[in-house]
């Protein structure tokens, strides 16, 4: 099984292979279901976020249905997380 090697709250470096769609929706659900971290739904949302922005149209369901679970705060700090991770990748 491989490993995620976590370099801080919500970044993830999977060996030296390119961060696609799929990663990062398989990163929404780990957060989403609490698999192999703490269950964050502000994570999630942020995750599924980036993955819907790469194409990948289940991470937009998903998207929506933690949304219904969520603060408008926590929404907004989650665009904010992920409008900050992609100025740094």
């Amino acid at each position: 099984m491989a490993r995620i090697e976590v370099l801080s709250e919500d970044m993830a470096v999977m060996g030296s292979r390119q961060i696609n769609g799929e990663m990062l929706f398989e990163l929404g659900m780990n957060y989403a279901t609490g698999r192999d971290v703490p269950e964050d739904l502000v994570s999630a949302h942020k995750w599924f976020n980036l993955a819907a922005m790469r194409g990948v149209r289940e991470a937009v369901r998903y998207r929506k249905e933690i949304s219904e679970e969520m603060s408008f705060s926590d929404i907004a700090e989650a665009q904010r997380a992920a409008r900050e991770w992609l100025s740094m990748h």
